[in-house]
């Protein structure tokens, strides 16, 4: 076989095939010395040793259920060289691996295949940017594209991108889970669009992912509006470390408390609220109280006052929240005091409670919340009070 530097990855493999049939393994066991050795140094193969790694990761069900292309290289070369791998891969992790939009134009060609196998793709923190986004849309658009997760964390994505996105989901909504956009910069605007199609009730969508977005007030009115027209798909949205304040979760209190919300994940992690966010989650919660099951309200000015209104959900016989995180919310031990009582009245469900960096809890508050874990029916198995160093 000749290193022909322009010959396509697959048909490479196809070559391998050939040369399998003939039972002419000298290359393929090659690099499988190699592999097994942990001696492979990808920066040296040649492009006839890149096929034989290719056609061993095709016949590695393993492989193909999770393809992870920095075990072999973190470039936008070998990650090529491998295309035809990540096309029959179920899943593609390929964050951090240096790609840009020629990456984008290959994997839009693979979401477009009828015989692609992909449903999960991580493309975060590679400098994508908008046009990169704009050539991954076609191939989501693609009737053939049955992708059900899509990370796109720290891609330098802005609201252009936020569009063709868009467009793409709303040609073909009906696979797509699990989307995440954290770390890019959309702004409202590019949540404005993304909301209208989350409106029509063929988006699929469980997920929802917009940590450090440039987002205001104005998302949550966006957002609101949309998921209270659609509401029974959405169950996990991370607003956390935008600039909402409490008038922008008093939108978003118009869909939690809508008997059709399923929501069962809501982070709103430095979100610049105060003890005001309290009041509207807890009358929305109590209002339809059944389904949240993990809330993280960390690193807000929440104070006492705060948690005495969350408390009036907590002790709801409807409530089953399971996890509630409130590091760093400025509480003392009236706060312990008030969450003691409240779980005591309904302590079954909780299971995890984070009270760290809340440095006037002092002893005298985790004493009251001993009177809880005393309780019989306390369910807690992880409790975080302090920050060890």
């Amino acid at each position: 076989m000749t290193e022909d530097e322009n010959l396509s990855a697959e048909r490479s493999i196809n070559l391998f095939h050939c040369l399998n049939e003939l039972n002419d393994l000298s290359l393929v066991e090659e690099i499988q010395q190699y592999t097994s050795s942990g001696s492979l140094s990808t920066d040296e193969l040649s492009p006839a040793q890149w096929s034989a790694l290719a056609f061993i990761l095709l016949s590695s069900e393993k492989d193909l259920e999770v393809f992870d292309l920095k075990n072999y290289s973190a470039s936008e070369d070998a990650f090529l060289r491998l295309m035809p791998v990540v096309k029959n891969s179920n899943t593609a992790l390929l964050g951090g691996c240096n790609l840009s939009e020629r990456s984008c134009e290959a994997l839009s060609s693979v979401l477009s295949s009828q015989s692609s196998n992909l449903r999960e793709l991580d493309l975060s923190n590679n400098n994508l940017h908008d046009s990169g986004v704009k050539m991954l849309s076609t191939g989501l658009q693609s009737l053939c594209c049955t992708l059900e997760t899509l990370r796109l964390s720290g891609c330098l994505i802005t609201e252009e991108g936020c569009t063709s996105l868009a467009l793409a989901l709303s040609s073909n909504p009906s696979h797509l889970k699990e989307l995440d956009l954290s770390y890019n910069q959309p702004g409202d605007s590019g949540i404005k669009l993304l909301s209208a199609g989350l409106m029509d009730p063929s988006w699929r969508l469980d997920t929802l992912r917009l940590r450090i977005c440039g987002l205001s007030e104005m998302s949550c009115d966006y957002l609101a509006a949309a998921l209270k027209s659609n509401l029974s798909h959405l169950r996990e949205l991370d607003l956390s470390l935008n600039d909402l304040q409490d008038s922008g979760v008093k939108q978003l209190c118009g869909f939690l408390e809508s008997p059709g919300c399923g929501l069962e994940i809501l982070s709103l992690w430095s979100c610049g609220l105060s003890e005001m966010s309290w009041d509207y989650l807890a009358a929305a919660m109590k209002s339809n109280p059944s389904h949240l099951r993990e809330l993280d309200l960390s690193y807000n000015n929440l104070q006492d006052s705060g948690v005495k209104h969350l408390c009036g959900f907590l002790e709801s016989p409807g409530c089953g929240l399971e996890t509630l995180r409130l590091d760093s919310c400025g509480l003392s031990e009236m706060s312990c005091n008030y969450l003691a009582a409240a779980l005591k009245s309904n302590p079954s469900h909780l299971r995890e409670l984070d009270l760290s960096d809340n440095d006037k809890l002092q002893d005298s508050g985790v004493k009251q919340l001993c009177g809880f874990l005393e309780s019989p029916a306390c369910g807690l198995e992880t409790l975080r009070s302090v920050t060890m160093f």
